[in-house]
């Protein structure tokens, strides 16, 4: 079913470019407002967790994320504003594309800002973890009194099991996280996939048109093509980059728990550290939805699946002008 049939098309390719676009885009916003209220407890959580951090950390984190949203908002608004004024459509449709388009890049941005601020928490558990560990190998029984030696054991056991609480809440935010976004992120993962595939598959085929155009509308059909394409390839390698990272920085604990665990010769100390591992077992922190890593391995499956697909259109196309040399390639319209 064609969703966009008020609109004139030239190509199949097209309407399914344009298409996938508003079913996908429909989709995340709906699924926007009904998630609303989980979405915005979660927030709250989020909250609590990001003034357990310390100053500087916090600041870093805001200025990095302040500058991102910013750019990136301004990035898309005037792509939007630029395409769409050489674009024939009435005012209702293009008010339309820029809310759908405005809405799935707020929640994009919002996933990935969620992930920072999670990371940072990581980084926090490993430096307290690390200090720790400075503390148990430089405070052995030759070096300190019995009663230094007690106190220290005390003071390490108090703050292994803070840390411990604090990264069972920080996992089970992870796991929150995964619930809430988990249809949007595979929808955004697919859709993805299918606006770079289209466009560099109407680039292609624009370059080997035999249609005459002017300069003018040729420099708006490209940088078009190539704005969409941009955009969509940044921010998947953006989200791609903050849950690899926070993968890395949970990965971290387990070593520095277990280079505690080797540093220190008290029993109940190892015991708090052996529960500690468990509870790292049982929390993966991989931020992963519905099967679907994000991680550096989504970004191999899109390339390979973009250039298999981009090569199907290809040939199908060659197919077509085989088959019907009399009738000339159609130029791909703009949206």
């Amino acid at each position: 079913m064609n969703v966009a049939k008020n609109i004139l098309f030239q190509t199949v390719t097209r309407r399914l470019e344009r298409n996938s676009f508003y079913i996908f885009g429909a989709f995340i916003t709906v699924t926007t407002f009904i998630l609303n209220k989980p979405r915005m407890r979660f927030l709250r959580s989020i909250l609590k967790h990001s003034l357990k951090l310390s100053p500087v950390s916090y600041q870093h984190m805001s200025k990095l994320i302040h500058l991102k949203d910013i750019c990136g908002f301004f990035f898309v608004l005037i792509s939007l504003v630029y395409s769409l004024m050489e674009m024939h459509f009435s005012l209702l449709r293009k008010w339309a594309i820029v809310y759908l388009n405005l809405v799935m890049y707020q929640m994009d941005m919002l996933y990935m800002n969620c992930v920072c601020v999670l990371k940072a928490c990581f980084k926090q558990i490993n430096d307290s973890l690390t200090h720790i560990r400075e503390v148990a190998m430089n405070g052995e029984p030759y070096i300190l009194n019995d009663t230094g030696y007690k106190q220290r054991n005390q003071f390490l056991l108090i703050e292994i099991e803070a840390v411990k609480k604090q990264h069972q809440a920080v996992s089970e935010a992870v796991h929150t996280l995964e619930t809430i976004f988990s249809l949007q992120l595979i929808t955004m993962a697919v859709m993805t996939f299918t606006q770079i595939t289209f466009n560099l598959y109407f680039i292609i085929t624009q370059m080997k048109s035999s249609i005459s155009i002017s300069d003018y509308e040729k420099s708006i059909y490209y940088s078009y093509s190539i704005l969409i394409t941009a955009y969509h390839l940044i921010k998947i390698m953006l989200i791609v980059w903050a849950c690899e990272t926070g993968k890395r920085q949970a990965m971290e604990i387990a070593i520095t728990v277990h280079e505690i665990f080797n540093s220190t010769s008290n029993e109940q100390i190892k015991y708090e550290l052996r529960l500690f591992s468990l509870q790292l077992m049982h929390h993966k922190n991989t931020f992963s939805i519905k099967g679907l890593n994000m991680d550096a391995s989504l970004l191999t499956s899109i390339a390979g699946g973009v250039t298999t697909y981009l090569l199907l259109l290809i040939q199908f196309l060659f197919a077509i002008n085989i088959c019907d040399k009399k009738s000339p390639m159609s130029m791909e319209d703009s949206v």
